[in-house]
């Protein structure tokens, strides 16, 4: 009944009598250009931006923008689009995937929707799998733009921020879906605007669309950065934490727990560290691995808020009790922690800017792509990224013969049967492409025609350019070529002489793929454009997927009938019972795809809130604002923890003042008479006043000029350490989370709550960073942009190939034996803290 339903209202069919609307529309015109000039034919791009300037939509442009372009194909490369190529070219244009059969030529059908949607002068990017198709494509398709008087340019990686901002500003711009996101996420970390290499993300056709999209959705790209330093950082602020006294040099409220140096403990610091002013914007990190190990020390306990077990900092649950595995303090309070007990720093290169393919590719106005097999998909492209699948029928009828699967009962029963297969299409003349899942089955397979005496070339996807030369090879009288599933991608194999009497190409696979849209890609390397062909999948009960899902009654079966290597059984029963294995992992592929996007949602929301206000940094001439909004917002988180209770006598008023005059004011701005009397609300109103007139009495020393850049240094600085210290936290929050489960609670919705309320508390640790800064810090020749650390992007398909090392804890910290100890008890250093050292 569902089958008759949907044979009724099929959704496909409804698109494409649109599409056909569309592409008679398209026909209609090809005398009238056809008749044109090539000046005539080329003045045509001019007047179409003009059009769209004025008002007419890309819709109504459309037909004659595609009759323009089929023309010039036709002059230019020799080639003039069919009918059902202006049908894939419009589904293309609404936002679709056009799901075309291998060698229907979509690389000349996304001309048409590229040419069209580059009118609006906004930038068209053309995605592919690696470079050499991108830089091919540029090149062969590049001619026809540039004739039609567009700009084409080639985005590769090892380019400049220069080129690439040149190529950027191209009409047409070919590029690797890795290189953009990359782009993307280092545009976010530039200290100036002028650095930044994107345009806003307008319109995009992508090659293979479901390679891009979902094979390699799985993993994000990151961008990393070597922070081996800071390690060293926290053993020396360690160190120094260690010898500080409570009261002199630093106060600590048991209440909130807050505890803060005070100006003997800043003195001793800036004398123990050899600086001048431990408030200096260069000195960030120092200051923040000070403080934090000051809180590690007096507010942090052994055995009550953390455990150490297998020299590992493991976190105490305050409310149960529990062992929290997998979940690490943020902000540098966990490496303070690592340093005071003696153990390994982890996180020695952390991570600076990460998303995923998924939400990278949501960030364009419109988004289209293009593969031979989409349509086993259809439900993740429209659910993820709004983009139905238009199956575009083939030029000519398929006359390819695919073959139920062959099964036998061993891996060596089948190689053989793969192998004698091969001799006598070989004998023949027929060329044999054999597809393999696995590198280790095409060297297999390799040795037995080595044996055979048959010539052969291997391929396993480790160089793009031979690969396609080989794979363009592979259709030629008696060539055999065995090659991984997915390799030579984007690359026809077209006929030799004397092919098509023989058969046309043989597609013999090895095994099926977990996914059926990877079988149907290898089978759609042969019967191109109405060419013969023949396809064979050779299947054992030993295989993965068949030892995953049910072979053990094929097994009982083959036994009853008495079948041994030699007969294979061939059944379409055996090829349903397949293929519904194959929809289980995918299902199973599919949630595992659709749960990376939900927890990557948590962190775009939380990413474009901060890149929004970057950016607004680096736009905006004038700050000044922003600054007094987190001074005033710091007041206030502050005045408001030490004023807690209904009576003043609750209040505790000496130690706001201590947190006041170490991170907010000098000593000489207020005095404990000041506070003494006040309500809250006065008493926050007091000290923004106050602050207020401190930051004024400082810009009238500088210019307003410098103090602007000033601002802007401390607010990139800022904003970029706590966000890179976000990201780790998230990212270790999301490593252990799934333990949470076992407490019956979901994974997803603890992760979602617990990273909101990181999010907040790293808004309220920028507030006060950029407000201590501010206020504290002296301004000489310290307004220099600095990046937090040096970044280097990390290639989704080389991740986890190597593991990190991990750097040993090691005392950095140099202090002569026979200097005096900077705790400031007038002992030489080896008499006091220095003997300690040495006993521990």
């Amino acid at each position: 009944m569902l089958g008759v339903l949907n044979k009724v209202f099929d959704p496909n069919k409804r698109d494409l009598k649109k599409l056909e609307k569309t592409a008679d529309s398209v026909e209609a015109l090809a005398s009238q250009f056809e008749a044109l000039s090539d000046e005539e034919l080329q003045a045509k791009t001019a007047e179409f931006m003009e059009r769209h300037e004025k008002g007419e939509s890309l819709d109504d442009l459309l037909p004659e923008a595609f009759a323009t372009v089929r023309e010039a194909a036709k002059r230019v490369l020799g080639l003039y689009p069919f009918r059902v190529q202006l049908m894939g070219a419009a589904a293309l244009h609404g936002g679709n995937i056009a799901e075309m059969r291998t060698g229907e030529g979509k690389t000349l059908t996304s001309t048409l929707a590229i040419y069209l949607n580059a009118l609006t002068k906004k930038g068209t990017h053309v995605v592919t799998v690696n470079e050499y198709l991108a830089s091919r494509d540029a090149e062969e398709m590049g001619q026809l733009y540039q004739w039609l008087g567009l700009t084409v340019g080639l985005n590769q990686s090892g380019l400049t921020k220069e080129e690439k901002r040149a190529a950027y500003e191209t009409d047409v711009m070919y590029s690797t879906n890795n290189e953009l996101g990359f782009d993307y996420l280092r545009d976010n970390m530039v200290l100036y605007k002028e650095h930044m290499v994107q345009r806003p993300l307008h319109y995009a056709v992508i090659d293979e669309v479901d390679s891009i999209l979902i094979d390699e959705a799985r993993t994000p790209l990151i961008i990393s950065g070597a922070a081996a330093k800071a390690a060293q950082l926290y053993v020396q602020a360690n160190q120094f934490a260690s010898m500080l006294n409570k009261d002199t040099d630093y106060s600590y409220d048991e209440t909130t727990k807050g505890v803060v140096l005070t100006e003997d403990g800043i003195e001793k610091a800036e004398k123990a560290f050899g600086i001048d002013n431990l408030f200096d914007i260069a000195h960030v990190r120092l200051n923040h691995a000070i403080n934090q190990s000051l809180k590690a020390h007096v507010t942090m306990h052994k055995d009550v808020d953390y455990v150490v077990q297998e020299e590992e900092v493991i976190i105490v649950d305050q409310f149960t009790g529990r062992l929290m595995k997998g979940r690490r303090y943020s902000d540098g309070l966990h490496q303070a922690i690592e340093a005071k007990e003696g153990l390994e720093i982890q996180n020695e290169s952390m991570t600076m800017a990460t998303i995923t393919f998924q939400n990278y590719f949501r960030r364009y106005d419109k988004l289209s792509g293009m593969t031979g097999t989409a349509k086993t998909e259809e439900e993740e492209f429209r659910n993820i990224y709004n983009m139905n699948v238009v199956s575009i029928p083939t030029n000519k009828p398929v006359i390819r013969q695919d073959h139920p699967d062959l099964i036998f009962a061993t891996i060596e029963g089948k190689y053989k049967a793969v192998a004698e297969d091969i001799r006598d299409r070989h004998k023949n003349g027929q060329p044999v492409l054999v597809g393999t899942v696995a590198i280790e089955t095409s060297e297999i397979i390799s040795n037995y025609l080595t044996k055979y005496g048959i010539k052969h070339s291997v391929l396993n996807a480790k160089n793009h350019g031979t690969e396609a030369e080989i794979i363009l090879d592979a259709g030629q009288k008696g060539a055999v070529t065995i090659a991984t599933n997915m390799a030579g991608r984007g690359t026809d194999i077209k006929l030799g002489e004397g092919v098509t009497e023989a058969g046309g190409l043989a597609v013999i696979g090895t095994e099926r793929h977990e996914s059926r849209r990877i079988d149907n890609q290898l089978r759609g390397r042969s019967g191109r454009q109405g060419d013969p062909g023949v396809t064979q999948f050779y299947l054992s009960l030993e295989d993965d997927l068949m030892r995953r899902f049910g072979s053990d009654s094929m097994r009982t079966m083959m036994g009853r009938l008495g079948m041994d290597d030699s007969q294979p059984l061939q059944s379409r029963m055996v090829s349903r019972a397949v293929e519904s294995a194959q929809k289980r992992v995918e299902g199973n592929n599919f949630d595992a795809r659709k749960r990376l996007l939900q927890y990557d949602d948590v962190l775009r929301q939380q990413r474009e809130v901060i890149y929004k206000e970057r950016m607004e940094v680096l736009e905006t001439e004038n700050m000044r604002g922003l600054v007094e909004d987190m001074i005033s917002r710091t007041i206030r988180r502050t005045v408001q923890s030490y004023t807690q209770g209904e009576s003043q006598a609750e209040w505790h008023l000496k130690t706001l003042l201590d947190v006041i005059h170490a991170n907010l004011l000098p000593e000489d701005r207020l005095s404990l008479q000041d506070l003494d009397g006040k309500s809250q609300e006065e008493l926050i109103s007091l000290v923004q006043q106050e602050a207020i007139r401190y930051y004024n009495e400082k810009e009238a020393e500088l210019t307003p000029e410098r103090m602007r850049e000033f601002e802007k240094v401390v607010l990139l600085r800022t904003i970029d350490t706590k966000w890179t210290d976000h990201i780790d936290a998230m990212d270790q929050l999301r490593q252990g989370i799934h333990l949470r489960a076992y407490g019956q609670n979901d994974p997803l919705r603890e992760y979602q709550n617990e990273g909101f309320a990181m999010f907040e508390a790293m808004v309220e640790s920028i507030d006060e960073d950029v407000a201590k800064y501010a206020l504290k810090a002296e301004i000489r020749d310290n307004l220099e942009r600095q990046e937090v650390a040096k970044s280097q992007a990390v290639n989704p398909k080389e991740q986890g190939t190597e593991k990190k090392k991990r750097m040993p804890a090691r005392k950095a910290m140099t202090i002569g034996r026979n200097a005096l100890c900077p705790c400031g008890s007038g002992k030489k250093f080896k008499n006091c803290h220095g003997a300690e050292a040495a006993q521990q």
